[in-house]
């Protein structure tokens, strides 16, 4: 198989590497990941500046790229000028940082994996609830290998990929697959003053679970030294939908 590592940690990331460490031998690997971090670039594009690709030396066997873009143009720009020829998998992390419950939606690194499910092309993102540059893969890398062997032999569903996150620091229980937890984050901003005296703000905030007792979700089992399997697709559709707001617009 032709596999597809990114990320939005950037290609320098410990976690790349550590996915990479975890594929199995005998098959084309190749990194091709952002030049500087891109973390919350969701599935956002480059449209107004030129793209580039810069070849690196091989590490753990993959021929690695790295590209002056987003997540998903890396993707992209992989399948269309990189690679001798379209993926047969993507596997994008390993994230440093949750994407569980409504993360996913900001996610760089889901933002991958779902670009890759819009090509239909089998992708899984992997994340670790640890956000320190050298954050500690050891307890989740049996997992990531158990998971790119099973997708290997048996597949996915179409239009189907995986975003699995696991508790770091622990020992992990095993993983359920579950649905991602109905969930917001709190924005705050907090204000700073530059040399000059003027305000400017950075984001802050804290993920809020709605449904803290759901043990079908995400959010419930990583509490609990799970690792957790949320199948997603591309399709926004809200199909249920359609006959309400029919008959809302009269139409």
């Amino acid at each position: 198989m032709i596999i597809l590592v990114t990320n939005d940690d950037g290609v320098n990331a410990k976690g790349i590497s550590e996915l990479v460490d975890c594929i199995p031998a005998g098959h084309d690997v190749w990194v091709v990941a952002p030049d500087e971090p891109q973390s919350g670039k969701s599935s956002a594009i480059t449209v107004d500046a030129a793209l580039r690709y810069t070849e690196h030396p091989e590490f753990t066997g993959a021929k690695a790229y790295s590209v002056n873009g987003t997540p998903v143009d890396c993707v992209k720009l992989a399948m269309h000028t990189i690679l001798p020829k379209r993926p047969d998998l993507v596997l994008s992390g390993i994230n440093h940082g949750s994407n569980a419950g409504c993360s996913i939606i900001y996610s760089g690194t889901m933002g991958a994996a779902l670009e890759a499910c819009i090509q239909n092309v089998p992708a899984v993102g992997f994340s670790l609830l640890h956000w320190a540059p050298d954050a500690d893969f050891r307890m989740c890398k049996p997992w990531v290998k158990k998971v790119i062997v099973d997708v290997i032999e048996k597949g996915l569903p179409d239009d189907c990929c995986l975003n699995i996150n696991f508790p770091a620091k622990v020992e992990i229980e095993g993983l359920k697959v579950v649905k991602a937890a109905r969930s917001h984050w709190t924005e705050e901003y907090k204000e700073y003053k530059d040399p000059q005296g003027h305000p400017f703000y950075m984001m802050t905030g804290k993920l809020i679970n709605e449904e803290p007792d759901n043990d079908e979700t995400d959010l419930y089992w990583l509490d609990r030294n799970w690792g957790t399997v949320v199948p997603a697709t591309s399709d926004q559709n809200l199909t249920p939908a359609i006959p309400d707001v029919k008959d809302m617009l009269g139409c």
